[in-house]
């Protein structure tokens, strides 16, 4: 048997990656990791938890108006925009380190510098700021883990934007913003901006955000972003962004509207992060979409590369991507053959309010299943019917008819992504609607909704032309 420098060589240390290569190496196997920027990946270093952070900041002016209406008499309050971004980076710091440690603790070797493949056996680290990890590897197995990145349209004046990246360093608050999506990312940036006192833009292409997700979510959310200020303009797209005398920017948009605002930030979706990988020297596929091709092993066509995370553009989530990364390294180094089942994930979007959904939408019901039940309720929150606000909350239960397995749970409003949680234990098991009925309410509470629904929902016929 030919001998390695390692035994697995994972090239990216995010989520993914990070929980391959610590499993692998506390089986014995030797491993080393290369990472080009943070240890940490998109989730941490540019994605799920600063902008989490960024929510939480953002939920405050929210809770504010909510303290008012309950009694409470609060002086002006003044957000501090780089007193903040310094300790959201000192906390993401914290936690690139705990990556760094664990690492390190399970024996893995870490690697500083962009690696490539040379051949299904090579990596070559390429030199990072006077590191001294350059130099050419051989591994028995390799694991690409490098997750997706930004995309930016491609028209006149794009490069004046910034993506999610540059978000989360802007040395300081725009008075306005134009967002450009109409997906997860889109939506909880906007609410983000709006909550921090920004005057807030969401310009979306297609006929309603958050594609891919329920139609009533989809509404309802559209809806409750208007109230929050943000204005959402829909259906219509960019031809070119100018930049004035004052440095503010023009959107001129293909319906002959345009909008002045001081930055405008891409949300146009992301890509597999595969460029200048040299995945083309070991002969590996990618998919249509651009992605690592892989089977439900993570294997690619190369009996020596895996591939888990965003890079393969199964479910671009991070615990999905932890999931796989660990049935990888069950697989290959513990003799435990494991898959990922990617059906019933549960997922959530952290727009304001926030989204939780598992299972499928009524629409993707209806073309499998043919009949559905459909329980829906809409409603005030009791927190908020005491002070008058006009927020409001949608349940909807997706129900198969033949045999009553509850197949999609979707809410809109607060906690809903704590709640969804819970919720998708059950749909995952293949819970029916008589066995979610018999649950007793928990009271008072939002999610009491969710077992209280006993009425069909029949939406009302809007008349026509006949």
């Amino acid at each position: 048997m030919a001998d390695y420098d390692y035994d697995l060589f994972v090239i990216g240390a995010g989520s993914g990656g990070v929980r391959a290569a610590r499993l692998a190496a506390m089986s014995g196997a030797k491993v080393g990791v290369a990472e080009e920027y943070r240890v940490g990946g998109t989730c941490v270093i540019r994605g799920c938890v600063p902008k989490k952070f960024m929510v939480y900041a953002s939920e405050v002016t929210s809770h504010l108006k909510t303290a008012k209406g309950y009694g409470w008499t609060i002086g002006e309050a003044k957000f501090d925009w780089k007193g903040f971004i310094h300790d959201k980076d000192v906390e993401i710091a914290r936690l690139s380190g705990i990556y760094v440690t664990n690492l390190q603790k399970a024996g893995a070797d870490l690697l500083h510098g962009r690696a490539q493949v040379v051949d299904a056996h090579t990596v070559e680290v390429l030199p990072k700021d006077g590191s001294k990890d350059a130099g050419t590897y051989t591994a028995r197995k390799i694991l690409i883990a490098t997750g997706g990145r930004p995309v930016k349209p491609d028209f006149p004046g794009a490069e004046f934007g910034i993506t999610s990246d540059e978000a989360f360093h802007l040395p300081k608050l725009p008075k306005s913003i134009m967002i450009v999506g109409g997906g997860y990312i889109a939506v909880e940036f906007a609410g983000i901006f709006a909550g921090l006192g920004v005057e807030t833009t969401l310009l979306y292409r297609g006929a309603n955000i958050l594609r891919g997700f329920d139609d009533d979510v989809r509404a309802h959310l559209a809806d409750e972003l208007g109230k929050r200020g943000i204005k959402v303009v829909l259906g219509c797209s960019h031809t070119r962004i100018e930049k004035q005398e004052d440095g503010t920017l023009l959107s001129v948009l293909n319906n002959d509207l345009t909008f002045e605002t001081e930055a405008v930030m891409f949300a146009t979706g992301r890509e597999p992060y595969v460029h200048g990988l040299g995945l083309e020297k070991a002969g590996v596929k990618l998919n249509e979409r651009g992605a690592i091709a892989v089977d439900a092993y993570s294997k690619t066509n190369v009996d020596s590369i895996w591939a888990v995370g965003d890079v393969t553009d199964r479910i671009n989530l991070t615990p999905v991507a932890i999931r796989e990364g660990a049935a990888f390294a069950q697989t290959e180094f513990y003799n435990n053959p494991t898959t990922f089942d990617h059906d019933m994930v549960a997922s959530a979007v952290f727009s304001q309010p926030p989204v939780g959904a598992v299972g499928m939408s009524e629409a993707e019901a209806r073309h499998a299943f043919g009949a559905v039940d459909i329980y829906r309720s809409v409603f005030r929150p009791m927190k908020i019917t005491f002070y008058g606000g006009q927020e409001r909350c949608l349940i909807k239960l997706v129900v198969k008819a033949d045999d009553q397995k509850v197949v999609g749970v979707h809410i809109v409003g607060p906690d809903s992504p704590e709640i969804i949680q819970m919720a998708a234990i059950a749909v995952k098991m293949g819970v029916t609607k008589q066995q979610w009925d018999s649950t007793c309410a928990v009271h008072p509470t939002l999610a009491e909704e969710l077992v209280t629904m006993r009425e069909k929902y029949v939406p009302v016929e809007v008349g026509g032309v006949g």
